[in-house]
């Protein structure tokens, strides 16, 4: 079966849609790729929802890139299957105008009403926007893909048949990375783009209450909650700060840590989703720490240590016991290594998609 990944999409800040392509990929689809990468990250579109005067630049760039993907579709062989990237809620309409007669899968990670709303840009004639812009990405998709249940509860109700519940998993380049690490302070890393949902100033809490203790911390990224984030964490001095690392550099990066951070924030985002780090740390061999979350808790149940959102307290406190227990860590580091390596792969996460992609009644006649 030929599936085209299609849309603007940026595997390099969000890898998503490369783990599904990856793991069609492994199930015998011929994956070609027609991609245009926008070139405005989640922040700029929000900054363009907060200051309208930015609005038709960033259309014109948007119709730039839509010249670009209909001249490259124009020169591939139809495809049997078209799924539309992370952050597609502009392009499924063009997929749909091009690809007629073709299934159109709608990769509906995160909604841009609940983006907006993390990014706290809430209430009046923005929200409203974002309630169509949703709600038309979601009528024009064959099949809607979600990451967790919650998300998708979380939909229309007349769009939740359509939905299937795929997790973000980790592409294969993170399992190679895993290895033994030497003995040592205790190594944690987080990184991330300091959304709300992110949790980070909950993360620099923390790392003020350990200060002088045996663990040494990587914090990779820009964004929102930055500023906040090293304030709370001021006192303590043994933090790396990176602006930002390359994608094709991040996998050996968080592989040289004990600990992999997930997400601590309190919102109602924060309280329905699964991270890419939590998947992706737990499959180079990192320990996971993350949020006690109903979905965080199925996805990895006794193979993870789960604090209470936003408590900077327990956080510390968890971090402390790691450092001072070297073989729970050894045993947490494993069990989280075997759970990705049986869960969260490619090959294994896209399954319920492929279930859904062989009904013949999503096949279009």
């Amino acid at each position: 079966m030929r599936l085209l990944v299609f849309g603007t999409y940026d595997t390099a800040t969000h890898p998503r849609v490369a783990t599904i392509a990856e793991g069609l990929r492994a199930h015998g689809f011929d994956v070609t790729e027609c991609n245009a990468p926008l070139g405005v990250d989640t922040a700029a579109r929000v900054d363009t929802l907060a200051k309208p005067s930015r609005i038709p630049a960033f259309l014109a760039t948007v119709l730039r890139r839509w010249c670009t993907l209909a001249k490259a579709a124009r020169r591939l062989p139809k495809p049997d299957v078209v799924l539309v990237g992370y952050m597609g809620h502009f392009d499924v309409h063009l997929a749909k105008l091009l690809f007629r007669k073709v299934p159109i899968v709608l990769d509906h990670l995160i909604g841009a009403r609940d983006t907006a709303r993390d990014r706290r840009l809430d209430g009046g004639p923005r929200q409203a926007a974002m309630r169509l812009i949703d709600s038309a990405a979601l009528r024009a998709a064959d099949v809607i893909v979600v990451d967790t249940d919650e998300h998708r509860a979380a939909l229309p109700v007349k769009h939740q048949d359509r939905a299937v519940v795929v997790a973000v998993g980790a592409p294969a380049a993170w399992f190679a990375e895993a290895s033994s690490l030497p003995d040592g302070p205790l190594r944690v890393v987080f990184y991330g783009l300091y959304t709300p949902l992110q949790g980070a100033p909950v993360i620099g809490a923390a790392l003020g209450l350990l200060a002088g203790a045996p663990v040494e911390v990587t914090m990779v990224g820009t964004g929102q909650d930055e500023a906040e984030t090293k304030a709370a964490a001021r006192a303590n001095t043994a933090v790396r700060w990176l602006d930002w690392v390359p994608a094709g550099e991040l996998p050996a990066l968080v592989a040289g840590h004990d600990v992999c951070l997930g997400i601590f924030g309190t919102g109602e985002k924060a309280l329905r989703v699964v991270p890419n780090k939590v998947f992706q740390g737990a499959a180079a061999g990192c320990a996971v720490v993350t949020s006690d979350t109903a979905p965080q808790r199925r996805a990895l149940g006794d193979s993870a240590l789960l604090v209470p959102p936003g408590d900077p307290a327990a956080l510390a406190d968890t971090l402390r016991s790691l450092a001072d227990d070297r073989a729970d860590l050894a045993r947490l580091r494993a069990a989280a290594h075997l759970l990705a390596t049986q869960r969260f792969a490619p090959d294994q996460v896209v399954t319920p998609l492929l279930e859904r992609l062989g009904s013949t009644a999503l096949m279009r006649s």
